[in-house]
């Protein structure tokens, strides 16, 4: 693509813009899923305090690099996608490594939220029926049900989804509310120093930053306030500040109810979200905060699901070349759904693992890919908005980016101190 595409391009006048509270909506559903759930297992070695001057830092550098790719999208036409963007400034190596990570982190997220759909189910059947699944049935119960709805169609995932997106705000107020109202003070901060929670911090980085996904929504933003750059800056900004908010307080429900020296016992389990949900049951939470909190996480991780689900869906279908017929959407179908699938049925126990992996193919493209983008642009054209702090604000994103990519690789390896292992 030439240099003159990826200039600045002067913003279309539309008819109709969107409105900021429809973007701050979308940049905060699109980083908050079931994901949430991992935060107290991968952050319990920090425990609260130090968890939440972390999740500071990786706030502000997720947002940065949201912003960075915003610049990089306004130097193009409106509608321009992540491969139009990187095939312009990366190359055809960069485009190819771009949509390798893509299709891999919808695979492994997918997976995860097989796993966590399993656990919520198999605990909430127990808990309130008294029925006993296996793991591994659960998964496939989850996953073809969903799969259904996803392979039905666009229209069939936004109904569902919106739906669900309704739901989970109202048990998680309701839920958390109960938990943050007996929440205790000396659970929060049992007086750790440094030496007994920093060295955990290493292993909590990529967790963090997959909790803080926001980028894949700036090129839909972009779109929907019609190259509107301050309009896309409030609502990433806003949204961003949303999401951290009920981080904030999804920690204070868990760390102030749970001890920390559970925590331990609870990875040794697996971690999963049903194992949480087990430990808040034994502190004596009450009845109807608890089936809440069951009722939520089911829609948080079956939201989650497909969100990812249609996007891999998609992807699939494209890259196969798959037509809309039944034969078509069973092939894309088959290659989607079959191979999470089977993970979830073999593995069941693998949310927190692959939630990690996920943080390790995600930075590449939305914290390092959107640096290296928005400089390149630079050297082509100083035209255009540019994010604020310089060279100093992009080295110090790119680091958080290297930093968390080679934590999460080391975690894959069990070169890093886990707490409760």
């Amino acid at each position: 693509m030439s240099e003159a595409v990826i200039g600045s391009l002067p913003a279309e006048k539309p008819e109709q813009e969107g409105s900021i509270l429809g973007g701050t909506v979308i940049v905060a559903g699109t980083a908050i899923g079931a994901g949430m759930f991992s935060l107290p297992i991968a952050t319990s070695g920090m425990w609260f305090g130090y968890s939440v001057a972390l999740m500071l830092i990786t706030w502000y550098c997720m947002y940065s690099s949201a912003l960075y790719l915003l610049e990089t999208n306004l130097r193009f036409p409106r509608g321009a996608s992540f491969d139009t963007m990187a095939q312009a400034t990366l190359g055809s190596a960069g485009r190819i490594v771009n949509g390798a990570s893509v299709a891999f982190l919808c695979y492994i997220l997918t997976y995860a939220y097989i796993s966590g759909g399993s656990s919520i189910i198999t605990y909430s059947l127990q808990s309130v029926a008294g029925i006993s699944l296996t793991a591994g049935k659960a998964s496939l119960i989850f996953a073809v049900v969903l799969a259904v709805i996803v392979v039905a169609g666009t229209r069939a995932v936004d109904r569902v989804t919106t739906a669900l997106l309704g739901g989970m705000i109202i048990t998680f107020l309701t839920s958390t509310g109960g938990l943050v109202s007996e929440a205790q003070s000396v659970k929060l901060f049992p007086g750790l120093n440094l030496a007994e929670t920093v060295p955990y911090s290493l292993v909590a980085l990529s967790f963090l930053a997959v909790s803080f996904g926001m980028q894949t929504a700036v090129p839909s933003l972009t779109k929907y306030y019609n190259r509107d750059g301050s309009r896309v800056r409030n609502a990433l900004l806003w949204g961003s500040l949303l999401t951290l908010g009920i981080y904030v307080i999804w920690q204070i429900a868990i760390f102030g109810n749970i001890d920390r020296s559970e925590f331990p016992a609870i990875i040794a389990a697996g971690g999963n979200i049903g194992n949480i949900m087990g430990a808040l049951a034994d502190t004596g939470l009450d009845l109807k905060v608890s089936s809440l909190l069951q009722l939520f996480s089911n829609m948080a991780v079956a939201s989650s699901f497909l969100g990812v689900a249609l996007c891999l869906y998609d992807y699939i279908s494209d890259l196969f070349g798959f037509d809309d017929s039944f034969s078509g959407r069973l092939k894309t179908a088959t290659i989607t759904f079959v191979p999470p699938t089977l993970l979830g049925v073999l593995l069941p126990n693998g949310f927190i693992t692959a939630i990690g992996f996920a943080g390790l193919v995600m930075v590449i493209f939305c914290v390092l890919s959107p640096v290296l983008m928005a400089w390149i642009g630079r050297q082509k054209s100083n035209k255009g908005y540019q994010v604020p702090g310089g060279m100093p604000r992009m080295v110090l994103v790119f680091a958080f980016g290297v930093l968390a990519m080679t934590l999460a690789g080391m975690d894959a390896f069990g070169l890093l101190l886990a707490f409760g292992k």
